[in-house]
């Protein structure tokens, strides 16, 4: 897998200039992923985190189901990989979790996202509510956070691809 980034044009509409640069983030996790088997994908390589490359991956799984489905829409989606008895279940890796899954069940989630976001307009405000706060946020604010989000777990992503086995990059 050869990971393609492409920045949104720069005279792009609001709404394609943000759909593109959440794109390009998410293509960026993506790329920082490549070629790594599943235990170097597994592995918190920067000391003394626990983050690793396939929890940020898994991570970001549960972050577009939270916002894209939960918050956007009102589904009863149910938490992939944290309970509420473990709220950072998906950081949590053994040996049995392989990056095939990992990356299949967020590809999934993007995918959703994209399906749920194509029904609303930028001003249009989420059905349901943020889960701790009762909070409702228009489409607009919810790809701008979620650009931030990729943004902020993407510089973390750097930190450990880099100390796996040197690999720098933008």
């Amino acid at each position: 897998m050869t990971t393609q980034r492409a920045e949104p044009a720069t005279t792009a509409d609001e709404r394609s200039m943000l759909e593109g640069w959440l794109d390009y983030h998410r293509q960026t996790l993506a790329w920082k992923c490549e070629g790594l088997t599943d235990a170097q994908l597994r592995t918190a390589a920067v000391e003394p985190s626990t983050l690793s490359l396939m929890g940020l991956v898994r991570h970001m799984a549960e972050v577009e189901r939270s916002w894209f489905r939960r918050v956007l829409t009102d589904e009863d989606a149910v938490p992939i990989y944290y309970t509420e008895a473990d709220p950072d279940g998906e950081f949590r890796l053994t040996e049995a979790d392989t990056w095939q899954e990992a990356y299949g069940t967020w590809q999934a989630e993007i995918e959703k996202a994209r399906q749920n976001a194509a029904r609303f307009g930028l001003d249009d405000v989420t059905v349901g509510k943020h889960r701790r706060t009762g909070e409702r946020f228009n489409l607009r604010w919810l790809y701008t956070h979620m650009i931030e989000e990729y943004a902020r777990h993407n510089g973390h992503a750097d930190l450990i691809r880099e100390r796996i086995d040197g690999v720098t990059g933008d």
